[in-house]
């Protein structure tokens, strides 16, 4: 069933208990996140709101958003992006971070409207 039973939280007869799942599924019919939860822990729905934001953002802008985000927070631009594309699709501007190797893809702007 999903793999929504937890073969360690047991009832009183014995029976598997449920899990705490969360499916999220994209206008493609495909599975874009799932958590499992063990039986006992309570979801965080703050957490499923931020998901589905970010979801929603990286689907229709070249952006990865980071560990923590939040809506209106600064996004990642996906490596992806040439940086004579940056201008046209970033207009609040891009912050490229230095790495030891020198290379220029750790890149960072405000959330794209």
């Amino acid at each position: 069933l999903y793999g929504m039973l937890d073969p360690d939280e047991k009832d009183a007869a014995g029976i598997p208990l449920t899990c705490r799942a969360v499916f999220i599924v994209g206008p493609d019919k495909r599975l874009k996140l799932s958590i499992l939860y063990p039986a006992t822990t309570g979801r965080n729905f703050d957490e499923i709101i931020r998901v589905i934001d970010s979801l929603q953002l990286t689907a229709t802008r070249k952006v990865a958003t980071p560990v923590d985000w939040k809506q209106g927070g600064s996004c990642m631009v996906v490596p992806s992006v040439k940086q004579g594309d940056v201008a046209g699709l970033f207009p609040k501007g891009v912050k490229v971070h230095q790495v030891p190797s020198g290379k220029v893809y750790l890149r960072t702007t405000p959330q794209p409207e």
